[in-house]
């Protein structure tokens, strides 16, 4: 025997990671960032640190955007379903949709997956989602990290956390500050629940959680849609659509209508002084929200603070330029409508 071997003696593997499984799981992943590649792109996935370069003259006076976000308890369903791929989009359209608001062009994401157990076919399926989603956002998947944790998570259980940078021209910077009262609200259509209030819609909604379905039944309120379908709906990326309005509408500011809906995330882009005003009825809200609160008997208040009822994107644009901004997001491929107004009254408000 070797010297300093042990006979028997314990292993990584044994502990519960194994490190080449994951070095198999992992092996593919290049196909997937080669996808996304853009200009700026210096380096592969062996890498330690991707390698990002700003094209030079392009910019006058670049300021780079930054953020992390996550999925929530949106991955309880794809634990349940087995269906991991559309995750991977919601994670980059929480992050992109962000820098966004700023008026940030998205030029790199990196991924984190912690899992109990690497999973060669349910990694493959995220990161091939996330790539998608990078597609759709026209940014570069550079990187990221898997890390096999059986002592953290749950057997079959995994988490996901997104990083992306963007930037923007200085002067270009959509911080909200020529906002004004009577300034007009243009709400974009979401795609259902994007990746908020899952928490309380698996309450309602699925058997698993003390709700009132499986995932495969298809209640008349969905249109012929099955519960899984409807609520692993990826939440929309709005990037391109705002980045190629502004080139044509001056855009004030833009509000992600996340976590904490109207109420938490109007207020973020608008001046102090300034509220927002909505009126109920001038967007059509998706079918799956009425489902929710009638089941759940949630109070109308509870229902706008916790989902985004059908908008996943809040505008701001001078009353004059209401009407050309609909007309271009229209050409773009959103639906979208004047939903309400800017107030000098601080808060949110929603007329019914």
């Amino acid at each position: 025997m070797a010297e300093g071997q042990m006979a028997g003696g314990m292993t990584y593997r044994a502990a519960g990671v194994d490190i080449d499984r994951k070095a198999r799981a992992i092996q593919g992943f290049g196909r997937y960032l080669a996808a996304t590649a853009r200009p700026g792109v210096l380096t592969g996935h062996t890498d330690f640190g991707g390698l990002f370069a700003l094209s030079p003259g392009r910019y006058r006076e670049p300021v780079l955007v930054a953020s992390a976000d996550g999925v929530g308890s949106k991955l309880k369903l794809a634990f349940l379903s087995g269906v991991h791929d559309t995750v991977g989009i919601d994670l980059v359209a929480m992050n992109v949709d962000d820098i966004a608001c700023a008026g940030a062009e998205p030029l790199f994401f990196l991924d984190y997956i912690g899992i109990h157990r690497v999973d060669e076919k349910v990694l493959d399926a995220l990161v091939r989602g996330v790539a998608e989603g990078c597609r759709q956002a026209g940014c570069a998947l550079i990187g990221g990290e898997t890390a096999e944790l059986p002592d953290l998570y749950a057997p079959g259980e995994y988490d996901l956390a997104g990083f992306c940078v963007g930037v923007v021209e200085r002067d270009r910077v959509l911080d909200g500050r020529e906002v004004r009262p009577g300034d007009r609200l243009i709400g974009l259509a979401s795609s259902g629940l994007h990746a908020n209030g899952y928490t309380l819609a698996r309450k309602v909604l699925l058997k698993a959680d003390g709700g009132a379905f499986d995932l495969e039944d298809r209640p008349p309120e969905l249109g012929g849609r099955a519960v899984l379908e409807e609520l692993l709906t990826p939440t929309r990326i709005y990037v391109r659509s705002l980045l190629a309005l502004r080139e044509r509408v001056p855009v004030k500011a833009a509000a992600h209508i996340t976590g904490g809906s109207f109420g938490k995330n109007l207020p973020r882009v608008l001046p102090a002084g300034c509220g927002a005003e909505l009126d109920w009825g001038t967007w059509p809200v998706p079918p799956v929200f009425g489902l929710i609160q009638r089941l759940g008997r949630v109070a109308d208040r509870e229902m706008e603070r916790t989902f985004n009822l059908g908008l996943g994107m809040v505008l701001v644009v001078a009353p004059e330029d209401a009407e050309q901004a609909l007309a271009v997001l229209g050409e773009l491929g959103e639906r979208a409508w004047v939903v309400g107004r800017v107030t000098d009254r601080p808060g949110v408000v929603i007329r019914r």
